[in-house]
């Protein structure tokens, strides 16, 4: 497989991903949307070789924000159906949508910053909790704007990277501590979903906080 990685088939590739036009670039961000098992990264890389990094960058956020928006309204609209309750009646999805409901937000805008953060369960819950549409719309833009941005720049030069190991280490450090640090945040909002859910309910049964 590795002996495959050369920079005359990455080109090739590349000429061929770009003969397919921009729609491809904007399609396959999009889908993912809604396909999070497909890998967004490889997507984000591909757009940013193929088009460039500008061009690459404004497709890949194009197409992520119009996926994320459309997952966002179809929720909205058809989430409490009863024939889709045993998925939006979870338990952690409940309990995500109340905190949401409580705090806003923001905490959904940093979670849509980082790249390999559960962005289909953000935008089902911001679907299902009180967010108003078109504040919800901004978060996104401005969220997945940082997301992709990073991606496409750490790697818009795949042939640059092959050709300097040390530039390669470092793409692959800067990613893994990318996913390590979405991680993070995501299991302290976790913790602070359980804190702030236990404190509300202390205070309904006239408990202290």
């Amino acid at each position: 497989m590795f002996d495959w990685l050369t920079i005359e088939n990455i080109e090739e590739v590349e000429k061929y991903y770009r003969t397919l036009g921009p729609l491809v670039g904007v399609l396959l961000p999009f889908i993912e949307s809604f396909l999070p098992f497909l890998p967004l990264v490889v997507i984000v890389v591909a757009n940013a070789n193929a088009f460039g990094l500008f061009w690459g960058f404004v497709l890949s956020w194009i197409g992520t924000v119009l996926g994320s928006y459309v997952v966002f309204l179809i929720v909205r609209k058809f989430g409490r159906h009863p024939k889709l309750h045993f998925f939006t009646q979870s338990t952690r999805v409940q309990k995500l949508i109340q905190w949401v409901d409580m705090n806003g937000l923001s905490p959904l805008f940093v979670l849509l910053c980082f790249p390999f953060t559960p962005s289909v369960l953000v935008n089902i819950v911001a679907g299902l909790s009180n967010i108003r549409k078109h504040f919800y719309l901004v978060a996104v833009i401005l969220g997945k704007m940082v997301m992709i941005f990073v991606m496409s720049f750490v790697g818009h030069d795949l042939t640059a990277l092959i050709r300097s190991p040390i530039k390669l280490v470092l793409a692959v450090v800067v990613i893994f501590l990318l996913w390590l640090f979405g991680k993070a945040v995501e299991v302290r909002l976790n913790k602070r979903v359980e804190r702030d859910l236990r404190n509300a309910q202390r205070k309904e049964h006239g408990g202290e906080v």
